[in-house]
């Protein structure tokens, strides 16, 4: 039996991939927000018949204290991690200020991941074939980092926070060999494309009818992207990291990978935490 992490574990692609998880018979924690999902969570692992092997552990992922003690929650729950998912992302169409003073999609869709990332480390490197997914968007639609406003305090749209959330993601990969040479675990970025999920729910009514009238269309179920990240978690690519759209590699290389860009991030990123370490 394997153990799995998965944050945004009680919606989309993230609560399709549990499902598929326990009903092969492996144990799935599911990291998320509310508590009303993460109780449909566990009732559907009762249906399954793998209560027993289901566990939800409520964070708010947003906050860089929530984030700590979500990894401290994995740690208490299991000695050994096979894989951790990350998939927790929620769209603003309004620019949104968490309590240290981050802008929102900045927080939650990369910054999450980076403090997850490092501090399960650990247990990822006591399994057998450990894997990072980080489902985030390598290949896809084009975006720029603001190095100047990382938090988007100047204009501020969605998408453009969500394409930083992207490419600070891949920039994330591609320094993993960098911060930690020599580890067994592999961190695969994953950009499933267009999903059916509730990822359209904070547009306008105009705008979430239409989007959801194309992903009828255009879009693949939840469960089929899931489908995709089980494989990439049974058997992940032999390179400390790797990049794919759908079932396309992509070649990391270029801006969206640049090693100087990823150091940069990274003596960025740690100045954040640090600063909100002193501020705790």
């Amino acid at each position: 039996m394997r153990t799995y992490a998965i944050t945004g574990g009680t919606d989309g692609i993230g609560r399709a991939l549990g499902r598929l998880l326990l009903a092969r018979g492996d144990r799935v924690i599911a990291v998320g927000s509310g508590a009303a999902k993460g109780a449909a969570f566990l009732a559907d692992a009762a249906d399954l018949g793998a209560a027993q092997r289901a566990h939800f552990l409520r964070a708010d992922l947003s906050t860089v204290a929530g984030m700590r003690r979500a990894a401290e929650g994995v740690a208490q729950a299991t000695d050994s991690l096979d894989a951790a998912v990350f998939g927790a992302q929620r769209f603003q169409t309004a620019r949104a200020q968490t309590a240290d003073g981050l802008e929102f999609t900045f927080a939650l869709a990369y910054l999450s991941r980076a403090v997850l990332g490092e501090g399960l480390l650990p247990l990822l490197e006591r399994a057998e074939r450990p894997v990072i997914a980080n489902l985030a968007g390598p290949g896809g639609l084009p975006g720029t980092i603001a190095w100047d406003d990382l938090q988007l305090r100047r204009r501020y749209s969605g998408r453009r926070a969500a394409m930083q959330g992207s490419r600070c993601n891949d920039l994330l990969g591609a320094d993993f060999p960098a911060r930690h040479p020599g580890a067994r675990t592999r961190y695969v970025l994953y950009n499933p494309g267009f999903v059916r999920t509730a990822m359209a729910d904070p547009l306008p009514p105009p705008a979430r009818a239409a989007t959801k009238a194309l992903a009828l269309v255009l879009a693949q179920p939840a469960a089929a992207a899931a489908a995709r990240v089980r494989e990439l978690l049974d058997d992940p690519p032999p390179e400390p990291a790797a990049a794919f759209f759908r079932r396309r590699r992509v070649p990391m290389t270029g801006p969206d990978f640049d090693p100087a860009a990823a150091a940069r991030l990274r003596a960025v990123t740690a100045g954040i935490l640090a600063g909100a370490a002193r501020r705790a």
